[in-house]
């Protein structure tokens, strides 16, 4: 599995479990909710700059995000 779609496959799982909808994690990172749509399915490569982001919004250290 490629790093994008392991992100993409954390970023979704945790978004998940604490309940958080795509829309909304879209609106907190400032992203269209189109984009973090691909990030999730592993077709975007997002920058560590959306990474960190990404991570802050769901309160999770970003390298847990990157880990298979």
């Amino acid at each position: 599995m490629r790093m994008a779609e392991t992100f993409g496959v954390n970023v979704r799982r945790v978004r998940a479990e604490k309940g958080i909808t795509l829309e909304a994690l879209a609106h907190e990172v400032g992203l269209a909710y189109s984009y973090v749509g691909e990030i999730e399915r592993g077709r975007k490569n997002p920058t560590l700059d959306v990474v960190e982001r990404i991570a802050l919004v769901l309160d999770i250290d970003a390298l847990e995000l990157l880990r298979r």
